[in-house]
Order: structure tokens, then sequence, then C-alpha cells
């Protein structure tokens, strides 16, 4: 055990959700995930940065909100923010739905020239070294893949001690790429619209989450052609532009909160998680997998 990792258990004896509007319940009544939400005070609420939030807007004004994760991205997402400037992936598509798998889009024909200030090629280095200065809470759940999984500056890790990595979970987005050594470029992105396909992980570069709107992906018609690409008799979904928030008008800017994974709020958060006793619930599962705890996220004007 590390000194500083918080232990959610210990928190909770002190102790990608998205909501606009929540209700806190009544008094004495079983806590639940979304009334610890409710609950929370704005102390335990951090701003999302303009420069991490990226806008993909799809035919029919669909919005879809990606927050990025600078910290574990290796360069990805300094390209991406280089991609965005020169609003290289308007008039491109959403061309793969696997079903409970993902949803993928860029340049189908990778023949649209990349901007300059791309830094490749990339490694395939797809963790962080562990420091204690890493401040992770811990979950106290086994884990399949690993020792241990928590979170970090919002973000769902698993690590063995020495490395540390983000875990592929739901609305997770990821960069494509081919056969290794190549860990490409941050063009080509995909998002995770089934059950978190964790053997994914340390595989292949995690670059953030989609906060906002991920049901305009995930409820696109499924490919019919090898491993979800659509097929020849099937229009792919154009994407009308993708903007980094910190280059949209003040007035046009999303603005999104996400709470402190090394708060009280977030540790009674994950403890209900994990242990289900209101009205519906029969019997507490007693524990609570990395993916299941998604870290809450909040629109503000």
């Amino acid at each position: 055990m590390h000194p500083i990792c918080l232990k959610i258990a210990a928190l909770a004896a002190l102790v990608p959700v998205t909501l606009s509007v929540a209700q806190v319940p009544p008094p004495g009544s079983a806590p639940t995930p979304n009334g610890v939400i409710a609950a929370a005070p704005d102390s335990a609420w951090q701003a999302i940065a303009p420069d991490d939030l990226l806008v993909m807007t799809l035919e029919g004004n669909r919005r879809v909100v990606i927050q990025l994760a600078p910290r574990f991205s290796q360069g990805h997402v300094g390209n991406m923010r280089v991609l965005a400037k020169a609003h290289f992936w308007d008039g491109t598509s959403v061309y793969r739905i696997q079903d409970n798998y993902v949803a993928q889009w860029g340049d189908r024909s990778e023949k649209k020239p990349h901007p300059a200030g791309m830094k490749t090629p990339l490694p395939q280095d797809y963790s962080i070294p562990y420091s204690d200065e890493l401040k992770m809470t811990e979950l106290p759940s086994r884990d399949s893949y690993t020792h241990l999984t928590g979170f970090i500056d919002g973000w769902p890790v698993a690590t063995d001690h020495d490395q540390v990595w983000m875990t592929h979970c739901y609305a997770a987005v990821g960069v494509g790429r081919n056969e290794p050594p190549d860990a490409g470029t941050g063009a080509e992105l995909y998002a995770v619209i089934g059950h978190g396909p964790r053997q994914l992980d340390r595989n292949i570069a995690l670059v953030g989450r989609v906060i906002d709107g991920i049901a305009h992906l995930s409820s696109l018609p499924r490919g019919t052609a090898e491993i979800g690409m659509y097929g020849p008799e099937q229009a792919p979904t154009p994407i009308l532009s993708v903007r980094l928030a910190s280059d949209m008008p003040e007035s046009a800017r999303p603005r999104f909160d996400m709470m402190d994974t090394t708060s009280k709020s977030f540790a009674d958060y994950a403890h209900v998680r994990a242990n289900r006793s209101d009205d519906f619930y029969i019997r507490p599962a007693g524990g609570v997998d990395v993916c299941n705890v998604p870290v809450p996220i909040r629109s503000r004007p």
C-alpha cells in the first residue's frame, strides 16, 4: 500500500454519469448514487478546461463532447488539438459501428493530408510511471486484469504499482492504429459503445471519454461489413465539425464540471455504487468494477 493512496472504504468511513438536475433523497432513506451526486458541495467539483473539451457535431446538429486526458496521452492529445485547430475532421465521417464494441470515425480513405505540427511516429507506450504523487483513489474490489484499479485526476485507471494506465470503459475514446509498432496518430478515433473491452488496455492509446452525446454514436445503425464497417449500401454519418471548446466563442462553449475523485463525495458515491441498499435492491453486491463507477460529470450554463 502506498501511503498517499486514498482507500474508498476509509474515505467513506470519514468517506461517462452526466447530470443537470438531480433529486436529493428524503431523510432516512437509503442513499443512491444520484442522491450523493446531488448533495455534493461545489468544493467536490472541478471545472474541465476548455482546451480539454473536443466538440464534434454530426449531421442533424447532433453534438458529441469528448473530454481529453493529456496526462495519459503520450502525444496523441497534442496531435488531436492540432487536427481540431486545422479542421481536419470537418467533412469526414463515422464509418464503423460494431455492436457492443466501438463507434469509429475519421477519414476512411486515409488520403486526407495531416496538418503541419503533428508528431509522428508516436511511441506504443500506453502507460505512465506510477508514483505516490498521482494520488490514486483505490477501489477495494479485486480486478480480473491487474493488481489494483481506481481513479487518478478523475480517470478510471489500473496499476501494477510500477506503471499506471487508463481503462477501456463505456464511452472511452481511443486511437485507431494498424499492426504494431504503429501507435496511430490521433486522426482515427473510436468510442466504446458496449461492455468495457479491458483486454485492449495497454494495447491501444486512450485519449479521453465522451461526456455528453454518446447516444448519438451508440444509436447509429450497425455496420454490415466485417468488424462493423459500413458496407457499400450504407451511408456513413457525416461529421460537420470538430472544435476545441477553447477555439469556440465564449457564448457557444459547453461547460462541464467533473467530480474530484479525491473528495469525500466521490468516496461516498463509489461506496454506494458497490453497496446498493435502496428499495429496489435485495442484496448489496459488496463490490464494484472500475468501469461501473462512472465519474460524475455535470453541465453548467
